[in-house]
C-alpha cells in the first residue's frame, strides 16, 4: 500500500510498507536529487526518502530559509507521520547539521529514537567549522570563493542567468550554515557513523572523529579517498558502507 507525500520529499508517494526508511539530507545549495541514485542502489525494503529543502528544483519558486531553527521545526513536523517505522537519517556537510539537529528534535518532541545517525563532510557540531563568512559577499567575491570550494560545476558558475537563479538559494544556506549556534545537550542516545574525505582541505580527520562525543552508543568512522564532495565521487563505496553497517547493527537487522 502507497500513501502520498507532500512537497519535503522527493518521493510523490512513499511505501507504507517500508521496514526501515533512510531520510538523506543534501549539502548546502544541493536538491533532493543528489541522492536519487541512492533510491536504486537499497533494497525496497530500505526506502530511500531525500528530503527536499525550500528553494531548489522542484520547490524553485518557494523562498529558501536562512534559519537552520525554522527548517527544522517545520521538518520534525512534516516528518512525524513517517517516524512509526524504524528509521535513519544521512546528512552530508549542511546535510550533516540539518540531520543531527532534526534528531536532537525528534527525541525531544516525540520521544523517538533513530535506529542510527550518518553523519558526512561536517565538523562535529561542537567545533567551529565556518572559518569564513562567505553569504553577505557581493556576487564576483561569492562566485570565487563558490570555486575554490569546488562544488559547483565551471560551467554553471560561467553561466550567468542560471547563477542569478541560482544565487539566493546559495546564499540562504551559507547564511543558514555560517550562523548556526550549537547548544550543548545530552549525546544521541543512537549509534553515529561519521565519514570524511580524505583530501577535504576545509573537514579534518580530528573533526570527523570529534562526533564520538555526540552518542551515547557505538561510533564509526570512515576516510573515503577525495575532497569535500566525496559523495559524489566515491558515491559507490558510501552507500556500500552505510548498507554495511545496516546489515552488523542487529536493531536494524532485525527489522530488515
Amino acid at each position: 500500500m502507497m500513501s502520498k507525500l507532500h512537497s519535503w520529499f522527493l518521493n510523490a508517494r512513499v511505501n507504507s510498507q517500508a521496514k526501515l526508511r533512510l531520510f538523506c539530507l543534501p549539502y548546502a545549495g544541493g536538491g533532493a536529487s543528489v541522492f536519487r541514485e541512492w533510491q536504486q542502489f537499497f533494497p525496497k525494503d530500505i526506502e530511500v526518502c531525500p528530503i527536499q529543502l525550500p528553494g531548489r528544483e522542484g520547490r524553485g519558486l518557494e523562498s529558501p530559509m536562512t534559519s537552520l531553527t525554522e527548517i527544522v521545526q517545520t521538518l520534525v513536523t512534516e516528518i512525524e507521520p513517517l517516524l512509526h517505522t524504524p528509521f535513519v537519517f544521512f546528512g552530508h556537510s549542511m546535510g550533516a547539521m540539518l540531520a543531527f539537529e532534526t534528531v536532537r528534535q525528534i527525541g525531544e518532541k516525540y520521544e523517538r529514537i533513530p535506529e542510527h545517525l550518518f553523519v558526512s563532510g561536517r565538523s562535529a557540531p561542537h567545533l567551529s567549522s565556518m572559518n569564513k563568512q562567505l553569504h553577505h559577499l557581493d556576487d564576483d567575491q561569492f562566485k570565487i570563493e563558490l570555486r575554490l570550494l569546488k562544488g559547483t560545476p565551471e560551467a554553471i558558475l560561467q553561466h550567468d542567468e542560471l547563477m542569478e537563479l541560482l544565487m539566493p538559494r546559495l546564499r540562504a544556506d551559507f547564511e543558514l550554515c555560517e550562523t548556526y549556534v550549537y547548544k550543548q545537550a545530552e549525546p544521541l542516545a543512537c549509534p553515529i557513523s561519521a565519514f570524511g574525505g580524505i583530501a577535504d582541505e576545509d573537514v579534518s580527520a580530528a573533526s570527523i572523529a570529534a562526533w564520538n562525543e555526540h552518542t551515547q552508543h557505538e561510533f564509526n568512522m570512515k576516510m573515503f579517498d577525495g575532497d569535500h564532495f566525496f559523495i559524489h565521487s566515491r558515491q559507490d563505496e558510501v552507500m556500500k558502507f552505510v548498507y554495511e553497517i545496516f546489515h552488523k547493527t542487529p536493531a536494524i537487522l532485525a527489522r530488515t
